[in-house]
């Protein structure tokens, strides 16, 4: 039987990411996701939890978010799940899993300094009607 690894979380990033360029020139950017869980204790206590996922994404979509994304940037991050195994300074041997991530979203949160998750352009805004009638989009035109 053939496995099957796939994760989808949503969150902030903990830190700003940063981008390496491996030996053979492919990049490759880490960054961390916060992951909040509201629960009810055994008390009936509403209690939250945090969880720290390591998150790398390689080529162009790392350096997209490498670009565009800062720390408090609200994210949905889905893709594989892989684990490392490596010795620290201390010859420990030590076991890691992170998301390599696949498909990656910039969410509506707030990003920590107070600024957008939209990257910054020099155009002026546009006007967007709250509707389009049918008919009058060729969806050829679209560049996604």
């Amino acid at each position: 039987m053939r496995g099957f690894s796939k994760a989808i979380i949503t969150g902030n990033l903990t830190r700003d990411p940063e981008l390496r360029t491996t030996p053979n020139g492919a990049s490759v950017c880490s960054f961390s996701v916060a992951v909040n869980r509201v629960y009810r204790d055994s008390n009936g206590e509403q209690k939250e939890d945090v969880s720290f996922i390591d998150c790398s994404a390689w080529g162009k979509l790392g350096e997209m978010i490498n670009q565009y994304a800062k720390k408090g940037t609200g994210v949905l991050v889905s893709g594989r799940l892989d684990q490392r195994s490596y010795e620290n300074k201390d010859g420990v041997k030590r076991s890691r899993v992170e998301i390599v991530v696949e498909d990656f979203n910039f969410t509506g949160a707030a990003r920590s300094d107070g600024g957008s998750n939209s990257p910054s352009t020099s155009e002026e805004p546009v006007d967007v009607p709250d509707s389009i009638p049918e008919g009058e989009i060729d969806l050829s035109e679209v560049p996604f």
